[in-house]
């Protein structure tokens, strides 16, 4: 096999891993993207480990809320003139594709003003996502009560909680399929 198959492959596997792992995270939990309870979005989404290819989900009432994707100082200012995206379905999952902040708040006049507003950040830094020892049998989000922290949605638990470990033992099954390809 030659040297571009083998990275190919080697590819393939490792984007096959990493999409198995998305995570579902539906925000404001059970209840969901509304004005109603006083939920505090800034505190949910300060205590969930957001990555690349995790999907946001956001239920609501699309006869009272939508969802807009803004700047930065968009959502600073609650300023509704000119968003990056909007969502009216009532059922919106946005995949998260980059790393840094992703700004969403509802349009709805004065219900970004009354806190109905996320900034879901993927952290920048990749050795925050590192493997550890402990990667093998922790699940995906921090410890903490479970009133304050429910553990978000997941499209495949168990996946989800040896995250680390089978993308490792991805990456590490290809590395040997190719370096036994090309010893034979």
């Amino acid at each position: 096999m030659a040297l571009v198959e083998r990275a190919f492959v080697l590819f393939m596997v490792m984007a096959f891993v990493h999409v198995s792992n998305a995570a579902v995270y539906k925000v404001g939990d059970s209840a969901g993207w509304t004005t109603l309870g006083n939920i505090n979005y800034k505190q949910w989404a300060a205590i969930k480990t957001f990555e690349v290819g995790d999907i946001i989900r956001f239920e609501y009432n699309a006869q009272f809320h939508n969802v807009m994707r803004v700047t930065h100082a968009m959502y600073k200012t609650c300023n509704t003139s000119a968003p990056l995206a909007t969502y009216t379905t009532g059922n919106d999952s946005i995949t998260i594709t980059t790393r840094g902040h992703h700004f969403f708040f509802c349009g709805v006049p004065g219900h970004c003003q009354a806190g109905q507003k996320v900034d879901i950040n993927v952290p920048r830094n990749i050795s925050s996502t590192a493997v550890t020892p402990s990667a093998l049998i922790s699940p995906k989000s921090p410890s903490a009560p479970s009133a304050l922290a429910p553990s978000p949605n997941k499209a495949a638990p168990t996946l989800n909680t040896l995250k680390g470990g089978f993308g490792m033992l991805g990456f590490a099954m290809a590395f040997l399929a190719l370096f036994a390809s090309g010893c034979a």
